[in-house]
């Protein structure tokens, strides 16, 4: 809260405006970070060392604060564009044990499942939110930062998770699952495909229940260690069966400090000691992400070739994947091919291969003399009507 009070100018430093601004600030300028830390446990973030596995929140009162703030800049159009943080619906500790104690060295909290001392409790949050929208010149709240949806499973009771859906999203709910084959998520540190099942089902139904036409857009990634080419035409066959089409895709890349990259780098998988499937080959990193994006004409080359790295029954879903598709063209897949081969045209300002200009105009009536080895030499006024 301290810090929060100090006289921040609440825009990009004056330096950039030669630059033509920061376009960035558009998404933040009118947003409140209300919390620090996570206690999620995600292997392949790395809140947890920036920030902490301990969450801290500030008061409703600083928050509040910062809204009448927001409220009276002169392009303020009455829309907070977010109250989250590191993950939007943390805002106490995990349980009281963390108060007193601190973090368990050796446990999670919420997988492979919630741990029995947590407190999943969005009370406070619904306060929170509540004296924001009363504040005079807000409009509307809306929470753009990701909802941990098992953490919101938790709670016994559903006032958030109805409020979260009838108040606060913008159109679209961002969560992320970031996959579904259970190999991949216990390497993840995230919870069973299940959970998001329920989550997902459940929000449909809560905007069925209250005439709201508002979508989910997860979050996922591919590649990520331990995840094989069966796993990555899993999570494809996954999209299709739920009706997704996702238009971003996030491919794993190693993070300083993280477990993740320990896996990436090691090929073992640190918490078990155990040796684990890694995607480092480059080509085989652009199939698992094309399987993501297996709607688009240009992946469908790429998805018959990632059937060579798949046993039967990754190449039985490939199929169900792509049943009733059409396969790509023959003309398309030799011209892909010889890109790959390196014979992708190039730009070659006239030139031949000897080195000299071609003269323009070749194999029709031109005005230029072409001379052998030499440089081609104007004649003079060209031949022909003039182009009006």
């Amino acid at each position: 809260d301290e810090v929060y009070r100090l006289p921040f100018m609440r825009t990009y430093h004056p330096m950039y405006e030669e630059m033509g601004g920061v376009p960035a600030i558009a998404e933040v300028k009118f947003s409140i970070t209300h919390n620090r830390g996570c206690f999620g446990g995600c292997n392949f973030c790395a809140l947890a060392f920036h920030q902490g596995r301990a969450v801290t929140s500030r008061s409703i009162e600083s928050c509040v604060k910062e809204a009448e703030l927001i409220a009276a800049m002169p392009d303020f159009k009455g829309y907070i564009h977010d109250v989250g943080g590191p993950t939007a619906n943390f805002r106490r500790a995990a349980c009281d044990k963390q108060l007193e104690h601190g973090v368990c060295q050796d446990k999670r909290c919420l997988v492979p499942r919630p741990c029995k001392n947590l407190i999943a409790d969005h009370s406070e949050y619904i306060r929170l939110l509540t004296a924001i929208e009363q504040v005079k010149g807000v409009k509307k709240v809306f929470i753009r930062s990701g909802v941990r949806f098992d953490y919101l499973l938790a709670d016994r009771s559903d006032a958030f998770f109805r409020k979260l859906v009838k108040d606060h999203v913008s159109g679209q709910l961002k969560v992320a699952p970031e996959h579904c084959a259970s190999n991949v998520l216990s390497h993840m540190g995230k919870p069973d495909v299940a959970v998001y099942d329920r989550f997902r089902e459940k929000y449909m139904k809560l905007n069925e229940q209250m005439g709201k036409n508002q979508f989910l857009v997860p979050y996922l990634m591919s590649s990520h260690p331990g995840s094989t080419m069966d796993d990555a035409a899993e999570l494809a066959l996954y999209t299709k069966k739920i009706g997704l089409a996702p238009e971003q895709v996030q491919d794993f890349y190693p993070t300083p400090g993280t477990a993740s990259t320990v896996m990436f780098y090691t090929g073992i998988d640190p918490f078990s000691g155990k040796k684990i499937y890694t995607a480092t080959d480059y080509r085989e990193k652009q199939l698992q992400r094309a399987l993501l994006q297996w709607r688009k004409p240009e992946n469908r080359r790429m998805i018959y070739e990632a059937m060579n790295y798949c046993s039967d029954r990754g190449k039985e879903m490939l199929k169900e994947l792509l049943s009733g598709v059409r396969p790509p063209s023959k003309e398309r897949s030799d011209k892909d091919v010889k890109r790959k081969e390196g014979n992708k045209p190039v730009k070659t300002d006239g030139r031949r291969g000897d080195g000299r200009r071609e003269p323009p105009g070749r194999g029709k009536k031109s005005n230029v003399n072409s001379v052998p080895h030499q440089k081609a030499k104007f004649t003079g006024k060209p031949r022909g009507k003039k182009r009006g």
